[in-house]
Parts: structure tokens; C-alpha cells; sequence
């Protein structure tokens, strides 16, 4: 095949001794070059950091890298493959299917018999569905590839038990203020100038970057190409420039944990104006709605219990709600949920008494149950006293038999302790009902 022949303006590009590429974005161009140019991951990159230990030995086992966008897991898993002098391969699970994986196992195995080994990076690994996660075992097992995942989403609940068996999970931190100020004056250095931002701009700034080192970087390529000569902008007129808010609150800091604390103490003592404050300062921050609609879930089994067993329902269905509409209409659901759990009679003994049975539980793991409730499938069984003198409670007058179900090393347990408000009220007469009765049969 002839070479291709230059075009008129590629030739007019050389002649003027221009550059042919485009301009590089100001995050690739501060790409850290070393793992130790990474910043804001000191916990797994620093002198003591669990990758440190891994490369200090020159193994790799594969890894689930899991954080927020913008943390470093992309550079982090190239930079592996050079220190650790494996061919990078990358994918997306967005744009990849099974064929596509297979292309990728077959060249990994053929680089393997020249001696040379793969480190494939997947992105997003969440979004693969559980064939093709599992796709990714065997090559996992014999050696083909080194895998390394990365994703934004809980691995427990996304990814395979079986693919997770096989891969360590590190988990990448947002950025914290001083990161991000790091790279910024990374930044400055590189562009050869200041940032053109007064101090409380500034501060701005890194909280507008929200802990994602790649959108800091952006944030303040943008700046400069905002800021007329000897300009200098105040939190004011950046925000008016950039069209973005800061956060209220870090998500991944204090300010995130002291919200969510303020609103479901608020909804424990019944003070809705002040749930639905906090709540609001959480939208308004751009906290996920999702997390919101699962913590109101958790303070409907924690706070409310079977004093109102409507809650938990009304909990889920605003859950579903959110789903169905989306942001922002979804979020008066949420906002509705919170209300009634507010104004909803209080009681944690569901929850006393489920951390109450988990403590028997744990220490007394190895008890039988007693016999008389435990079937006898078999003879031999049977004759082992099995099942033997079990009453059944629908043949009794009260449909109550009073029989012992506990282990007899431990004797009855009274775990659950319901108030007599709510629901639980009901639930207190019947009890009461059930302990007299067995009292009686004691007799």
C-alpha cells in the first residue's frame, strides 16, 4: 500500500512549524506521570499504603477499585501496569459485550505465550449483568489477565460474590480541600500564573469541585479562559461566570454525616419542621435523592418500628415514587415520607430486640433447638426423640400451645419490649394475652 499522501493543509500546517495536534485539556496534561505524583489516595498510595506493600513484593492480585468520579482510579490502574511492566488494556462495560471480551481474553492469552502479561482495566464493571461478570473467572484464575475494576456503585451489592472472591476492593476517597488545592497549584505551575481569584474565591473554587480532581482541573481551566487581562474574580462573579453553585457541603466530609445526623434526630423527636429543613439543605446541596430515600427507609425500621407499621411502607413507596418521576418532582415524596415518619407515633423495640437476639444469637450459636419442635424425617430420628410431644397451636382453644421453643441450655428470652403507644399498643394486649396464658399453663 502507497504512504498517504500529505494534505494541502497538513502541508501548511508543517510549513508554519504548527503543532497538528488539538490543545490538551488541562486534567490530561496534569495526568500524574508516577503513582506517587497521585494525590488525595495517601491511604493506599502512601508509605504505607496497601498498594505500596503489593508493588513492594512485584505482585499484583486483581483489584475492585471503588470511589467517586474524578478520584484517580483510571491513572491509578495505568500506572500499575507500568510499574508493574503488564500490557494496559482498557474497556468500558458501557460499550462492551461478550464478543468483545472475548477479543480481549484471546489477545491476553497470546501475549501471555510471548511473556508478556495484561493488566485489564474495566471501567464502570458494575454495569456488566452476572454472565459477564463471570465471563471473567477463568482468565482471572489461570492468569490471563490481572483484572482491575473500577466503579462507582457498592461492589457487595453489584458485583458477583464469586468475581469479588477472587479481587481485593480498594476504596478511593473524594478529594479533601487540601487535595484539591494541591492540584490547582499544580495547575499554576504548569500555566505558568495564578488562578485569577481573590481568597474567598478561591475557597469557593474547591468546594465547587466537589472532591473530583478532574473537575477541579476543568473548574479552573475555565477560569482562566474567563478572566480578562488583570482581572480578578470574587465568589460572586465566579459563580456568575462558571453557572455552577458551590455545594453546601462537602458530601464525602462532616457537613454530609451533620445533615443527615440533624434529620433523622429531628424526625426521632418529632420536630418535622426541622426534618424537612434539613432535608431541603440536602437537596438543595445536590445530595443524591437515593441516599436520602434509603436513610428515611433505615429511620422507618429504626425509629418508628411497629408503632406504625404503615411506615415503612409509605417509606418504600416513596422510594418507588422518586424512581418513577425522577428529580425534581421525585423529591416531594421523599419530603412526604419524612413528614409522616415525623409526625408518626415513636418506637425503637423492633430494634432493641433484633440488636438484643443478635447478641443471644452470637453467643449462643452452637445450641440445639429443643427436639419436640424439630422434625423427624426419619426413623432413627424419631426414635432420637425428634418431634416427640410437639402441640400443634391450631389444634389448641386459644390457637396457643405456651411450648417451649427456645434452646433448653438457654431457657426463655424475652427480647422484644413494645411501649404501649401506636400500634404497639395492640401488640402489648397480645403478648400480655400469650404470657398469661403460658403462666397458666405452667401452673
Amino acid at each position: 500500500m502507497s504512504p498517504k499522501r500529505p494534505t494541502q493543509t497538513s502541508n501548511l500546517f508543517a510549513a508554519a512549524g504548527l503543532e497538528r495536534d488539538a490543545p490538551r485539556p488541562l486534567p490530561d496534561r496534569l495526568r500524574p506521570r508516577a503513582l506517587g505524583d497521585v494525590v488525595g489516595q495517601d491511604h493506599i498510595l502512601g508509605p504505607d499504603g496497601a498498594l505500596t506493600r503489593m508493588l513492594a513484593t512485584r505482585t499484583l492480585g486483581s483489584l475492585v477499585f471503588w470511589g467517586p468520579p474524578g478520584t484517580g482510579k483510571t491513572t491509578v490502574a495505568r500506572l500499575l501496569a507500568d510499574a508493574t511492566e503488564l500490557h494496559f488494556e482498557q474497556i468500558s462495560a458501557v460499550f462492551s459485550g461478550v464478543a468483545d471480551l472475548k477479543k480481549v481474553f484471546d489477545a491476553a492469552r497470546a501475549r501471555r505465550e510471548m511473556g508478556t502479561g495484561t493488566l485489564l482495566f474495566v471501567d464502570e464493571v458494575h454495569r456488566f449483568n452476572k454472565a459477564q461478570q463471570d465471563s471473567f473467572l477463568p482468565v482471572m484464575e489461570d492468569g490471563t489477565v490481572v483484572l482491575v475494576g473500577a466503579t462507582t456503585e457498592n461492589p457487595s451489592f453489584e458485583l458477583n460474590a464469586a468475581l469479588l472472591s477472587r479481587a481485593r476492593v480498594l476504596v478511593f476517597q473524594s478529594l479533601d480541600a487540601a487535595a484539591i488545592e494541591q492540584l490547582f497549584a499544580n495547575a499554576e505551575r504548569v500555566e505558568g500564573r495564578a488562578l485569577p481569584l481573590d481568597a474567598e474565591a478561591r475557597a469557593v473554587l474547591v468546594r465547587m469541585a466537589d472532591g473530583d480532581g478532574r473537575a477541579s482541573l476543568t473548574l479552573a481551566e475555565e477560569v482562566w479562559r474567563s478572566a480578562r487581562e488583570g482581572e480578578i474574580f470574587n465568589a460572586a462573579q465566579l459563580q456568575e461566570i462558571l453557572q455552577r453553585r458551590a455545594p453546601i457541603y462537602d458530601k464525602s466530609a462532616d457537613g454530609h454525616y451533620n445533615l443527615i445526623s440533624a434529620l433523622h434526630k429531628s424526625v426521632r423527636g418529632s420536630d418535622l419542621d426541622a426534618a424537612l429543613y434539613y432535608l431541603c439543605r440536602m437537596f438543595d446541596a445536590g445530595e443524591d435523592p437515593l441516599f436520602l430515600a434509603r436513610r428515611v427507609v433505615r429511620m422507618a425500621v429504626e425509629d418508628i418500628g411497629l408503632a406504625d407499621p404503615q411506615a415503612l411502607v409509605i417509606c418504600n413507596a416513596a422510594k418507588d415514587a422518586y424512581d418513577f418521576l425522577g428529580s425534581p418532582e421525585g423529591e416531594l415524596a421523599i419530603a412526604q415520607a419524612v413528614i409522616y415518619l415525623a409526625t408518626a407515633p415513636k418506637s425503637n423495640a423492633a430494634y432493641t430486640a433484633y440488636k438484643a437476639a443478635m447478641r443471644a444469637a452470637k453467643q449462643g450459636g452452637s445450641l440445639l433447638p429443643p427436639k419436640h419442635i424439630l422434625n423427624a424425617p426419619t426413623g432413627l430420628m424419631k426414635s432420637e426423640g425428634y418431634g416427640g410431644g410437639y402441640q400443634y397451636d391450631h389444634d389448641t382453644p386459644e390457637g396457643f400451645s405456651g411450648q417451649e421453643y427456645f434452646p433448653d441450655a438457654l431457657g426463655h428470652q424475652i427480647f422484644y419490649d413494645p411501649p404501649d403507644r401506636g400500634f404497639e399498643r395492640e401488640i402489648r394486649k397480645r403478648l400480655d394475652y400469650w404470657a398469661k396464658l403460658r403462666a397458666m399453663k405452667d401452673l
